[in-house]
């Protein structure tokens, strides 16, 4: 007989855990506490909005629950089934339906709910995973990666896509070529086709950094002019950076130090987006997801 699932975690056990992540931005970004998180690389996001206003529902109900990610019950999630039909992977994440929290609200309050729900994952490794806090017995097949072990996590264009699902019940592919090549994302479980808007990137480093919004989706190349083989999350003007460098969020290997000329580990970080780096040499093109005027969408009333 299968053990009964345990209860939900309670909020106020959420709440702390993302104090204890808040607390470290206070000197750099100067800050509310509550409006700011930062990572242990000193880069930090200061929202306009209270981040429990932003994702108040992940911190306190079933949709922010790690057990319920999945298509498969939690029970199911290591069984031979899942093992089966998922192989290393891990099982698909769920189809989430729209979220009621943001019905009315802001683009400018849509964009930086990406970011807070997107931050929640700060520190879990990189992993070709389909759901982040899928964690496999150390027998479970795994595909290498920078972190040595199978664990939590996920890769660059799974997180992008658990995001906004779970976000806003926004699905797109989590194959990075497929996702960066869309013009179509789903909503919610019935697959409601709703348009994402293309961005192209200026030549000009400055110019990038004018045209694009918090939230886009930023696509990287291996190589100039090769094919793409990444995708980022742009902070936009809410990153604090010493150098004051933009900043990205995504879920990456090792190679990129901070303002400190320390390295950044691996896995869901906070990163800039220097002129010279490979993030801008090889950037492609971005997805908009929630544009000035977003009626169209079916994501406002």
């Amino acid at each position: 007989m299968d053990s009964p699932e345990p209860p939900i975690p309670r909020r106020p056990l959420l709440v702390a855990a993302l104090t204890a992540v808040v607390a470290p931005a206070r000197a750099l970004a100067q800050g509310v506490p509550d409006r700011t998180i930062a990572a242990p690389s000193g880069f930090a996001v200061q929202f306009r909005h209270p981040i429990e206003e932003l994702i108040g529902d992940l911190l306190g109900t079933e949709r922010g629950d790690p057990r319920m990610q999945a298509s498969v019950p939690h029970r199911e999630w290591y069984s031979e089934h899942v093992l089966r039909k998922f192989g290393a992977w891990g099982p698909s994440p769920r189809a989430y339906p729209p979220a009621a929290i943001a019905e009315g609200k802001s683009t400018e309050w849509r964009r930086e709910r990406v970011l807070a729900e997107a931050l929640r994952f700060l520190g879990y490794g990189y992993q070709h995973h389909h759901v982040p806090d899928w964690d496999p017995p150390a027998e479970w097949p795994w595909k290498s990666t920078c972190v040595g072990s199978n664990g939590k996590g996920f890769d660059c264009s799974n997180f992008t896509s658990f995001v906004y699902n779970q976000g806003f019940g926004v699905r797109m592919s989590s194959a990075v070529e497929r996702q960066a090549e869309t013009r179509h994302a789903e909503l919610g479980p019935e697959g409601r086709p709703i348009p994402l808007g293309r961005v192209e990137l200026a030549e000009s480093y400055a110019e990038r950094i004018q045209t694009l919004r918090t939230g886009d989706l930023v696509y990287i190349r291996g190589k100039p002019g090769g094919p793409i083989t990444h995708v980022i999350l742009w902070v936009g003007p809410i990153g604090r950076s010493a150098s004051g460098a933009p900043l990205i969020l995504d879920s990456h290997g090792s190679g990129v130090d901070d303002d400190e000329g320390r390295p950044i580990p691996c896995g869901v970080q906070l990163r800039p987006f220097r002129e010279k780096s490979w993030y801008n040499r090889c950037a492609s093109h971005a997805h908009r997801v929630f544009e000035e005027r977003e009626e169209h969408l079916g994501l406002r009333r």
